[in-house]
């Protein structure tokens, strides 16, 4: 009987130590191997697996890309949902400090602040543009911060009922820590008059999801359930000046016109 010999086969896969080899027929059968046992070298394995460290060592530059200066999930979610790329960092920004003596409008202070948390990531990544954005509520004359908890929220509530209320939200773009484009809107909602009870049942589903609103209403949520009319743009009332940044984005390329 003749003897099976070896030829040497190209393997569809890597393989380590060399070429595969395996045992073909020479004519007397013996040497055959069985149809549904393919050979060793046929096995699928898995390349990424093998060159895990490779794979995370090598990550590809993809260049300047747009930054979102703020931890805000309603402005990333605005942008993601308009198709623009961008990374988020949050700004480093004593926002107390500045408000502190401040003597100018509600909408140079949201501009001002913007621009601070547009600048200060701005110079960490100088050659990406940067926007930054802040939103202050106001009612009759007097400005609001994010509630600080549970209880200032029901009274901000209690004050805002029966009134008209203000969103001033601006945005700045800035690129190499300098603030290079800006604009700002105002907002008028009516609130309506609201009962202890109301309050009460509001926050008990809202708090602590409004902890970080001015305003104390997220109109994803149930903020809608606290106004009898709105006046200027949804936008601008979810705290970012949408349409006019994305013509800015445009003119500076960051956006397909």
């Amino acid at each position: 009987m003749e003897s099976a010999r070896v030829v040497k086969v190209r393997p569809r896969y890597p393989q380590r130590g060399g070429q595969a080899t395996r045992a073909v027929d020479g004519g007397g059968g013996q040497g055959r191997a069985k149809r549904d046992e393919p050979p060793v070298f046929f096995r699928p394995r898995c390349w990424a697996t093998e060159h895990h460290e490779f794979i995370h060592k090598r990550v590809p530059d993809l260049g300047p890309m747009t930054v979102l200066a703020s931890g805000s999930a309603i402005r990333r979610a605005l942008l993601k949902g308009v198709g623009l790329e961008f990374k988020v960092e949050q700004p480093e920004v004593d926002e107390n400090a500045l408000k502190q003596d401040f003597a100018g409008t509600t909408e140079a202070l949201a501009t001002m602040l913007a621009a601070a948390k547009a600048v200060e990531v701005g110079e960490r990544f100088p050659g990406e543009w940067v926007i930054g954005s802040d939103s202050i509520a106001e009612c009759r004359g007097r400005r609001f911060d994010k509630p600080r908890d549970r209880a200032e929220a029901a009274e901000h509530l209690r004050f805002f009922s029966g009134k008209a209320l203000c969103l001033i939200s601006a945005v700045v773009l800035a690129r190499a820590g300098v603030a290079e484009w800006e604009h700002v809107e105002r907002a008028r909602l009516w609130v309506r008059r609201l009962s202890e009870a109301f309050i009460e049942e509001y926050l008990a589903a809202e708090w602590p999801g409004v902890a970080g609103c001015v305003g104390v209403f997220r109109m994803e949520g149930r903020g809608a359930t606290l106004f009898e009319a709105v006046e200027g743009s949804h936008f601008t009332v979810l705290g970012l000046p949408l349409l006019p940044l994305l013509g800015a984005l445009r003119e500076r390329g960051e956006m397909t016109s």
